[in-house]
């Protein structure tokens, strides 16, 4: 990101911007609202496109190259994942469909996976398992809770993250 910002009916929601994460880095970025930081980590993946300034992920330009943005970038939301699916293995599925893989490699890559997450909340585990079953180059983490930083940072494995918080003492943790 270069001065990237984000607008909307003309009130700057997020300011400019610029930000570039190497391979296996870790940048922790605190912003002024919970709206702000989940805005810019939307953006960080392509998700929301800036209104100004230049934004690329990988070299792809989420406004021409939406999907090859969504193939570098797992996205983990703050949100807690609302549990409307019967298993892990049907939720892996779903995440499975999403990228057209290999249903039975993601379920064994799924369940290596959760088993590192060990004493995570499965509604903050099964997000994180599904962004990486297609092993992006980079993560980007909303809002992510310090309590689950070891055992997250250690299931990223040398991945690019990018984590937004809205308090400098959250952003600590993943720094």
């Amino acid at each position: 990101m270069r001065d990237a910002a984000f607008t909307r009916d003309g009130a700057a929601l997020v300011a400019p911007m610029t930000l570039e994460i190497g391979e296996g880095e870790r940048i922790a970025r605190a912003f002024g609202s919970a709206r702000e930081a989940a805005i810019a980590a939307l953006m960080a993946c392509g998700g929301v496109k800036a209104s100004s300034g230049t934004l690329f992920v990988d070299g792809f330009d989420p406004k021409l190259q939406p999907t090859q943005c969504k193939r570098i970038a797992g996205y983990v939301p703050h949100e807690l994942l609302p549990l409307e699916f019967d298993s892990f293995e049907r939720y892996v599925d779903y995440r499975a469909a999403l990228w057209s893989l290999d249903p039975a490699s993601a379920l064994a890559r799924g369940r290596r996976l959760l088993a590192k997450l060990e004493g995570v909340h499965e509604s903050f585990a099964y997000p994180l398992v599904g962004a990486l079953l297609a092993d992006p180059k980079l993560l980007v983490l909303d809002r992510p809770l310090a309590a689950f930083a070891p055992q997250m940072l250690a299931v990223a494995r040398g991945r690019a993250i990018f984590s937004t918080h809205a308090s400098i003492e959250d952003a600590a943790a993943w720094a």
